[in-house]
């Protein structure tokens, strides 16, 4: 079996770290390395792999509903108009990451999504932009930065965006369905395969 591969109690293959806290295996069978178009969910994800720099993904998706209600569902759009005096009470909030630094960005990254949305259109028709192509020869999980995610950070940063270096961006590619990620063998990657071959990529 491939040192990517895990056998779960139900007797399936499933990428090796799902073996980290059942919590996983619902996020791994359902969302992780589907494609997502959504500019909320994309919003969201960009904004939680900042959160977790530095931390485990365990830690964030267990507060990843708390997370959701203080940030009024990622909705950039009301995000952007948060003040001071909201980073103070978020401060205050031990049900999420009480890390200035990262909800100053997070407010801060909301402001450049909607100008983003103003100037492309959508942040999925930005993001999209960045898919890889011809890495159908790349081993799954081999890496943890790319070219792309390279490319992608650089320009977020360029236009203003924090916490988004290349490795939290190929994080996020991976989880949003920007590559197949799920190891050779693992029994969800046909169906997130499947869902890429049949997913419009946004363009605007």
């Amino acid at each position: 079996m491939s040192g990517f591969l895990t056998i779960l109690p139900d007797g399936k293959s499933r990428c090796r770290w799902c073996d980290a806290t059942p919590a996983f295996i619902p996020y791994h069978d359902t969302e992780w390395g589907f494609p997502v178009k959504d500019d909320f969910r994309l919003f969201e994800k960009l904004c939680l792999e900042g959160f977790q720099s530095g931390l485990s993904w365990r830690t964030i998706l267990a507060k990843r509903e708390a997370f959701r209600e203080v940030f009024v569902g990622f909705d950039f759009h009301q995000l952007a108009r948060f003040t001071p005096k909201d980073v103070t009470r978020l401060l205050q909030d031990e049900r999420i990451i009480r890390h200035r630094g990262k909800i100053e960005a997070t407010l801060n990254n909301a402001r450049q999504a909607v100008s983003m949305v103003k100037q492309e259109g959508s942040l999925a028709a930005f993001i999209w932009r960045y898919e890889p192509t011809g890495d159908s020869r790349r081993t799954p999980q081999s890496e943890t930065v790319s070219k792309e995610s390279i490319a992608l950070s650089k320009e977020l940063k360029k236009r203003g965006w924090k916490f988004v270096g290349p490795t939290t961006i190929f994080a996020f590619m991976q989880a949003m369905g920007l590559i197949n990620d799920h190891a050779e063998g693992c029994i969800i990657r046909p169906q997130a395969e499947r869902q890429r071959e049949r997913f419009k990529r946004p363009t605007s």
